[in-house]
């Protein structure tokens, strides 16, 4: 049961800090609560809401004009993605995130405040770059959430499917060739949209879904040579 007011709080929040030793008062110079202790010259200031959003984001940030340690705490809450969402928000701003939970006020701090030094993904970043790279056109809306979305590898069956509806069963070779997929028997033999059947040893044919999907995406124009070159992107 999460608090009913966001001074509830306040409380567990102020008794954590003392017992670390700090002197806490609430309510300074705008702050929900500001910590003091002999030995360290910077205060901790703790900004407090009922739950995340982005008033306490905007509160939080604010009061980094005033110090380094600048800790958001709301009540504790069910959901694993959420809090390592907020965490990691936290962190990329450098604030601190900790949860009270309601039943016996235990204060729990997830993360620190820390200079934040954002670590790229090479590898996320190379099939952003390679899925960039082969989609022909942008078949998609900006937006989109709950549509298949018409990706570089559904770009490529695509392109299989259309020439086995024109031409009949053929061999993967030669769709491979013809499409400029070099990937083709691979694509028709993992079949990951059920478009494709295998009749004989290397010879594929066209399913009813995938005359389906053909009526369904727009079918891209073969691209260059050189970009079809390329190693295709993940099924999507």
């Amino acid at each position: 049961m999460a608090p009913a007011r966001e001074t509830d709080l306040y409380p567990p929040i102020k008794a954590f800090l003392e017992g670390q030793g700090y002197e806490v008062k609430s309510e300074i110079a705008g702050a929900d609560v500001v910590a003091m202790r002999d030995e360290d010259p910077d205060p901790v200031i703790v900004e407090m809401k009922r739950n995340m959003n982005l008033t306490l984001v905007q509160q939080g940030v604010a009061r980094q004009a005033v110090t380094d340690w600048v800790y958001l705490a709301v009540p504790a809450f069910r959901g694993r993605k959420a809090l390592a969402g907020h965490v990691a928000l936290c962190r990329r701003l450098g604030l601190g995130f900790v949860t009270v939970r309601a039943r016996d006020g235990f204060v729990e701090v997830h993360c620190d405040p820390a200079p934040y030094a954002p670590r790229q993904s090479k590898p996320r970043k190379g099939r952003l770059l390679r899925e960039f790279q082969r989609r022909v056109g942008d078949p998609n809306q900006g937006g989109s959430g709950g549509v298949k979305l018409v990706t570089a590898y559904r770009q490529d069956a695509l392109r299989c499917a259309a020439f086995l509806a024109e031409n009949g069963p053929c061999r993967g070779a030669q769709v491979a060739r013809s499409t400029a997929v070099p990937r083709a028997t691979e694509i028709m033999r993992d079949d990951h949209y059920g478009w494709f059947e295998r009749v004989e040893r290397g010879v594929y044919a066209l399913t009813p879904a995938g005359q389906e999907g053909l009526g369904t995406f727009p079918v891209p124009e073969t691209p260059l040579p050189e970009t079809a070159a390329e190693a295709p992107a993940e099924p999507s």
